[in-house]
């Protein structure tokens, strides 16, 4: 027979193991947006990585129960400055996309 202990460990480890999957989908997605967003405004992300800088539960626009999730990224207009991003997400959803103030890319030498 299963301990209570036993059973209190398992779904601690499978709710975190949950969580983990669920983020890494989520960043994925974050990620997806920042790559297209900066492809339009002819930007580089630098390095396809995302940092994590925060996680908090907030109620969505139906009144759910959700988690923010806030990243930040590394871009370039030019190639030779590194300028900072962060984007917002709620859940699934798209919150906001901001960018540091950088030099425009010149349209004649695109980045990529």
């Amino acid at each position: 027979m299963l301990s209570l202990s036993f059973l209190f460990w398992a779904t601690v480890v499978v709710a975190l193991l949950s969580f983990w999957w669920q983020g890494d989908r989520v960043k994925s997605l974050a990620l997806g947006h920042v790559y297209r967003y900066c492809k339009h405004q002819n930007l580089q992300l630098l390095d396809q990585t995302m940092v994590l800088k925060g996680v908090w539960p907030v109620r969505d626009e139906s009144e759910t129960l959700a988690i923010r999730r806030r990243y930040t990224f590394e871009f370039t207009s030019t190639g030779e400055v590194r300028n900072l991003g962060t984007i917002e997400l709620i859940g699934r959803k798209l919150l906001k996309l901001e960018l540091e103030a950088h030099i425009l890319p010149d349209e004649d030498n695109p980045l990529h």
